[in-house]
């Protein structure tokens, strides 16, 4: 085994492009700190509806080579944000897209949906067990918006994460690794309420996309719910370098971008956490800067002249946050 960084950040998605909208400014943002940044795909997202009409003929229901062409964005994807450790569970293709909840993909053979969650864990165990993160990040149990892939992904990544610390569980695949913190992806409420005033009010007669709304984007919850911020504003430009690559899937405008409905929704800059398992290390009543806080070589990001908490052009509790929507991604 090679040595390893100090701080390790491990996440885990569903299909290639889900980490750039939801989490491109924590990963970049890491990454430039030195962290190690890894990146686990469930999928190769293959019943993704293309954008560009140029590239209409990969589609499922037409070439059925969109897998292969998704994987190249993301590692185009991921160069942006400068991770170099990205892999899809299993392997390129174990398990296939299986397209939105309720339709006959998500019972194909190899259909992620339809795998054995303690089979697929393994296999993220095996990472878990190689890498040692100290954080992982997921979905939380809906998936964000109930994506049959995102709720298996969050199954999987939660059953792994206890599965790797297990060291009666499948000793083959390395000494067991207790995951310290544990995080949901979130946006709170008024976060999306402010962002999409701001659209309507200005953004829409400009743009190519009529506006979304507040409903089309996953983990929407509660302010009292986020127990950490951080702020990408650094590395927003890479995020959005990074969403481009996905061309097939992201249409970017910054700072607003769609999906294949054609709905404009907000590009976020601040993204925004759920800590759900491990010490939390803010001070009573206040948020995390830092997901790596709390543990024992924490260390204060470094942040911005302007903090999204206390900024006037930028709302405290309304900073910027990750995002997609109930398309297919």
């Amino acid at each position: 085994m090679t040595e390893l960084a100090d701080r390790r950040l491990l996440l885990v998605h569903a299909h290639p492009d889900d980490e750039s909208i939801n989490n491109g400014a924590t990963m970049a943002a890491y990454a430039a700190q030195g962290v190690h940044v890894a990146l686990v795909t469930c999928t190769l997202g293959e019943e993704g509806e293309v954008i560009p009409p140029a590239l209409a003929h990969l589609a499922a229901e037409h070439e059925n080579t969109l897998g292969a062409h998704r994987a190249d964005e993301l590692a185009a994807a991921m160069k942006e944000l400068g991770v170099t450790d990205h892999r899809f569970l299993g392997g390129p293709g174990r398990f296939r897209d299986s397209g939105m909840m309720g339709v006959e993909q998500n019972h194909r053979a190899g259909a992620f949906w339809s795998a054995d969650v303690d089979e697929a864990a393994a296999l993220l165990v095996e990472v878990i067990r190689e890498l040692r993160p100290q954080v992982l990040v997921m979905y939380d149990p809906d998936g964000g918006y109930g994506h049959p892939d995102h709720i298996q992904a969050h199954r999987v990544a939660m059953r792994a994460a206890d599965l790797a610390a297990d060291a009666g569980f499948r000793p083959e695949l390395g000494p067991a690794h207790e995951i310290a913190k544990i995080y949901w992806n979130r946006v709170p409420r008024s976060v999306g309420e402010r962002l999409f005033a701001e659209l309507n009010e200005h953004a829409v007669a400009g743009l190519p996309w009529a506006a979304a709304v507040l409903d089309d984007v996953p983990g929407v919850v509660d302010d009292d719910r986020i127990t950490t911020v951080i702020d990408g504003r650094p590395q927003v430009a890479r995020k959005a370098a990074a969403m481009r690559a996905h061309a097939t899937q992201i249409a970017v405008e910054e700072p607003w971008f769609a999906l294949s409905n054609d709905l404009a929704q907000p590009l976020f800059d601040t993204e925004y956490y759920e800590l759900v398992r491990g010490p939390s290390g803010a001070a009573p009543g206040e948020r995390e800067h830092d997901l790596f806080a709390g543990l024992p070589f924490d260390r204060p990001q470094p942040h911005s002249e302007t903090d999204p908490e206390t900024d006037p052009e930028t709302d405290p509790e309304t900073a910027p946050d990750t995002d997609s929507t109930t398309e297919e991604r």
